[in-house]
């Protein structure tokens, strides 16, 4: 996506090109050297902002939405957020299926974006009709000119990341990456940064990041679904009661399970020790990386890129309210 150094025609423009920061004082006692993506750059303040674009953009190219017609989504919130935004520049109406366990900062977000919102129960199975994927699926079949983004079955997630997160990060570190961790929910992100980093240097380890109560671990390891694994957890847009199809688990090396507390604490701690003001999901990455370092995954040569996804904004009612920290018994 090309760009004039000093004007843009619009937000959508904004797109990519996020910054890698070095970590200095969180990593100290790791091996090796670290860098964040910081997708809370892109406008709407996450990775899914290059998912969303990408795939309206096809869709216009392609003649399957005009102005005036509907955008429908299944979110955890950002995917959603970034699909409001489009909307309100292009003139489409945009209508959301939402997770329960989504933050209330990004709820009000969707709505204050002009999103019909419909919130969902979130500890329900994917096939039951309540789920927020059965009735996403619903409001399309139910709503003419409508197209459903489906980003966890749709391979234009991974091709999103494939044409510009994975060659960003190719550039941005000259060639020099070794390891680079990603959390794992649609799995777009991870497929598309490892597809593309793999071809460059096939010896870079592609490290994803599961949540405990989601089975995207075991079924890599396994190739089999586990049901019993599957229980309520906090952690939003990450780990996943199915299997989307948008996940190429192999191009992916391994994953580690981290807990919703080390998630939310580390969030906390890359706020006071770098600054950054991190999201929930960025928390989990950095404590997975803290996982892998103990199973001497690195190396002191090691240059170990984290995919940070979003910003801390977005959880001001959940990891930063002390409230909420405390009744989940993550502060003492």
């Amino acid at each position: 996506m090309t760009r004039n150094q000093q004007t843009n025609k619009n937000i959508l423009e904004l797109v990519g090109q996020t910054p890698l920061v070095q970590l200095n004082n969180i990593t100290n006692q790791l091996k090796g050297s670290y860098f964040a993506k910081l997708e809370s750059f892109n406008p709407g303040h996450s990775a899914k902002d290059r998912i969303a674009t990408y795939i309206i953009e096809n869709a216009e190219r392609k003649g399957l939405i005009q102005p005036g017609d509907t955008i429908i989504e299944t979110t955890s919130g950002n995917t959603g957020f970034s699909l409001a935004m489009i909307s309100m520049v292009k003139g489409y109406k945009c209508i959301l299926a939402v997770s329960s366990k989504t933050s209330e900062d990004k709820i009000d977000m969707l709505k204050i974006m002009g999103a019909e919102v419909h919130l969902c129960p979130a500890n329900v199975a994917a096939d039951d009709p309540r789920s927020y994927y059965e009735v996403a699926k619903r409001i399309h079949k139910e709503t003419p000119n409508s197209i459903y983004i489906n980003q966890y079955f749709n391979q234009l997630n991974c091709e999103a990341h494939y044409h510009s997160t994975g060659p960003e990060i190719w550039k941005q570190t000259e060639g020099k990456v070794t390891h680079v961790v990603v959390a794992s929910g649609t799995g777009g992100t991870i497929s598309g940064i490892g597809k593309y980093l793999k071809e460059q240097n096939p010896s870079i380890k592609i490290l994803g990041v599961d949540a405990y109560g989601s089975i995207l671990k075991a079924f890599h390891e396994t190739g089999e679904i586990d049901e019993d694994a599957i229980y309520p957890y906090r952690i939003e847009g990450m780990g996943k009661n199915l299997i989307p199809t948008a996940t190429h688990f192999n191009v992916i090396d391994q994953y580690e399970k981290v807990t919703d507390k080390d998630a939310a604490v580390k969030a906390r701690e890359i706020v006071t020790e770098e600054g950054i003001f991190a999201g929930y999901t960025s928390g989990a990455v950095m404590q997975a990386a803290v996982q892998y370092n103990t199973k001497n995954m690195f190396t002191k040569d090691s240059f170990v890129v984290l995919v940070f996804p979003d910003h801390g904004s977005r959880y001001m009612n959940k990891i930063y309210s002390d409230t909420w920290m405390q009744k989940q018994g993550f502060l003492e």
